[in-house]
């Protein structure tokens, strides 16, 4: 798509090259940017010239730079250290996004999260780990807070005027625990209309999330597995489904239903013998 309003294009190096002029807006995949009219947009600021390292590893868990490719991130799942069971599950989720592998090494994490789609598969992947994001401050400070709480509609993020998403950081004990990934789609090859992620936890607590079928996620957490009774109980009060051409809510709450009874259902086997996270055909 040519963008035939941009006037003005910068390489961010400092924190100061942050700072957005009337027009301007951040680009760092570009994607999604070039890929639709952005009649309003007068200026590209790059964020991938500020030198984010993409994945960074440690006893704490993974933080992933908001400028790292999802290609880079499916590649690493292969790298992980054992003990990170979950990580098995980042190519599922970049499956997800149904894109070319020439869109897997342009787009990256951070702009997924940050566009905020219903469907995002990297907010997908990151809420069911209990992700946090790592907002940057126009006062030079950050913030933290639960990538499940970054989405505050379909396409539309909460993050504040002047705020820039650094980094999404995926605690060890999450990437630990038995994870795992369900979707469907009405079309075979089409946007997700439901993903459920469901997570078993080292000390016993399970957490599945809703994304896709709901406006931003839906977080059900339980002290224990649930039973097949209260889970649907819980899936079904959740609030948030919405209808478009891709599936009608009321279809929507009723195959999250399925897809998370799938989940717990898999989680609930003693230990099995291929902990290989499923995706659902259409």
């Amino acid at each position: 798509m040519d963008l035939n309003t941009v006037a003005s294009y910068r390489r961010a190096r400092t924190r100061g090259d942050l700072a957005l002029a009337p027009g301007e807006t951040f680009i760092a995949g570009g994607t999604w940017l070039l890929g639709e009219p952005q009649p309003d947009v007068t200026g590209l600021v790059d964020l991938t010239t500020m030198g984010w390292p993409d994945l960074e590893a440690g006893e704490e868990g993974l933080r992933i730079g908001a400028t790292c490719t999802i290609a880079r991130l499916v590649a690493y799942a292969a790298q992980a250290p054992a003990a990170w069971r979950a990580a098995r599950v980042f190519p599922v989720a970049a499956d997800s996004l149904l894109a070319s592998f020439k869109i897997w090494n342009a787009a990256t994490v951070g702009g997924n999260v940050a566009q905020s789609f219903a469907a995002g598969a990297m907010i997908s992947l990151a809420a069911g780990l209990d992700g946090d994001a790592v907002i940057w401050t126009p006062d030079g400070g950050e913030r933290r807070t639960p990538v499940a709480h970054v989405p505050a509609d379909d396409g539309r993020n909460s993050l504040a005027d002047g705020e820039v998403l650094r980094a999404i950081e995926l605690p060890a004990r999450t990437l630990r625990s038995r994870f795992t990934l369900h979707r469907i789609a009405l079309a075979e090859l089409g946007r997700a209309a439901s993903v459920v992620t469901g997570r078993a936890d080292e000390d016993g607590a399970a957490t599945f999330v809703v994304t896709a079928a709901t406006r931003t996620p839906v977080t059900l957490r339980f002290p224990e597995l649930p039973t097949a009774q209260e889970l649907a109980a819980a899936v079904s009060g959740a609030s948030g489904w919405y209808t478009d051409p891709l599936g009608a809510a009321d279809w929507r709450r009723a195959v999250s239903g399925v897809l998370a009874e799938r989940a717990r259902a898999e989680l609930a086997e003693a230990e099995p013998a291929e902990d290989t996270p499923v995706e659902d055909a259409a």
